[in-house]
């Protein structure tokens, strides 16, 4: 079979490849794997410094002494503003891709994190504004719907039986963006840098990205937004059952990225520097384990690794609730870092049981083969954007939260209750709607019109 030409179209002004079939596997290994590849590198660049502008300023609130006569509910509404326009925004960037190309929309999306890091940059000194610390903890919100857009844009580049490695690397070199921008931060405070300092370094990185994308990335004719798909997915109850879950898992995660460092730095006392010193380590703990979390969920189920890790999440929580209560630092630390080690585990279980779920409903509606494998790659691929905006509220929540804490009680503890209670609820509903066998299954081999194929959710 000869390999459809891949040479780039010109017609709409760009390095558009009008021919492309991932799934042809003479195709794949003499010329889409290379150009697959290559786009993946640069996606995976690409989103990590949006996480990094993104989670921005749960460093820059660090170096926000009492000079700037900000208390600690301040900054807790500072990130968490930078939580809420990332998460929204990652719905109109999973459509972009689409309406723009993915290689145009990464150039657009990745020089726009120059205007949060450029303004900030300006700004970052005693005597500003709240309000203008807070318009520039907003613009920085725009890092959040890189993930979006580039996830949407390397699930159009990779065969099925590809989609998730390359999906798993390109999730987990982007949260690592969260850990190295906190490293960052450590190695500036630690040199007696200033803030701006910090920004310098991040505006040339910025350039290179989106300079690196013109330059090797391509467009993909062929990909078009489903909004059939996209309205199906909005009205099928799953959807927003993951959406609650990974809020959980996913939220988590983000939200405690932002709020680690000031929490130690609030009700522990810690500097600067001996906070930015242990931050970095839960976010990146949990950005490299997310991929054996998506392992353990093909081996053993997502369903059953979800709930199990939630089991987790919530003992921990509690260890940390204790630490709190004793003002244990070493405990606190400790169990604070276990956490984040488990909703890096959770976002890959999680994320693994969306195909799972929709081949499922395919099944039950009787659909077979290739039928059966684009329906669930459809409706799976149409919920993933809005279930990975609605799972990154729960970082808006977390910190809002920890808000209210500080206000009321003078600690984190009251809101690290309150996350214990959500993780419960978690659990039970991971258990009752995806573990709790309630329906008779039938095989499909002796499935009629009025008899379709019951599958059981307890295999996704």
């Amino acid at each position: 079979m000869t390999a459809p030409s891949t040479a780039p179209a010109q017609s709409r002004g760009g390095r558009w490849i009008e021919h492309w079939d991932p799934e042809d596997e003479t195709f794949w290994n003499q010329t889409g794997e290379k150009i697959a590849r290559r786009n993946l590198l640069f996606s995976v660049l690409s989103e990590h410094i949006g996480f990094s502008i993104w989670t921005l300023w749960s460093v820059m609130v660090l170096f926000m002494g009492p000079e700037y006569g900000l208390t600690p509910a301040d900054k807790f509404f500072l990130v968490a503003m930078a939580t809420l326009v990332g998460s929204i925004v990652r719905v109109p960037y999973t459509f972009a891709v689409a309406r723009f190309g993915g290689r145009n929309w990464t150039i657009i999306a990745a020089s726009a994190l120059l205007i949060p890091t450029i303004a900030a940059y300006f700004v970052m000194e005693p005597g500003t504004s709240y309000s203008t610390f807070m318009i520039c903890a907003v613009l920085a919100g725009v890092g959040g719907g890189n993930f979006a857009s580039s996830m949407t844009n390397i699930n159009s580049f990779f065969p099925l039986r590809k989609k998730g490695w390359a999906l798993g690397l390109n999730a987990g070199g982007g949260n690592i963006g969260v850990p190295v921008v906190q490293l960052i931060g450590l190695a500036v405070i630690g040199a007696n840098g200033g803030p701006r300092l910090l920004l310098g370094i991040y505006i040339p990185f910025i350039l290179v990205s989106a300079v690196c994308a013109a330059l090797f990335m391509d467009n993909i004719s062929s990909v078009k937004n489903d909004t059939g798909a996209a309205m199906e997915a909005v009205k099928d109850a799953h959807t927003w059952i993951m959406s609650f879950l990974y809020i959980g898992t996913f939220g988590s995660f983000i939200g405690y990225s932002f709020a680690f460092g000031l929490v130690l730095q609030t009700q522990f006392g810690r500097t600067p520097l001996q906070a930015a010193s242990i931050t970095f380590i839960g976010p990146l703990l949990g950005s490299l384990i997310r991929p054996v979390g998506g392992w353990l969920a093909d081996r053993f189920g997502g369903a059953k690794i979800t709930l199990w890790n939630f089991v987790g999440m919530a003992a921990a929580t509690g260890v940390i609730v204790l630490a709190s209560m004793q003002k244990s630092l070493p405990l606190f630390t400790t169990a604070f870092i276990a956490l984040f080690v488990l909703t890096g585990l959770g976002n890959g279980s999680t994320y693994k049981m969306i195909p799972g779920i929709f081949q499922a409903k395919a099944a039950a509606k009787g659909l077979t083969g290739e039928e059966a494998a684009s329906y669930g790659r459809r409706l799976s691929g149409a919920s993933m954007g809005l279930i990975g905006a609605v799972g990154a509220l729960g970082g808006l929540g977390i910190n809002l939260a920890f808000r209210q804490s500080f206000l009321s009680v003078g600690s984190g503890t009251g809101a690290f209750v309150a996350f214990l209670a959500f993780y419960g609820v978690c659990f039970v509903v991971t258990w009752a709607v995806y573990l709790r066998r309630t329906t008779a299954q039938v095989p499909a081999a002796t499935a009629t019109s009025e008899a379709k194929p019951q599958l059981s959710y307890a295999e996704v």
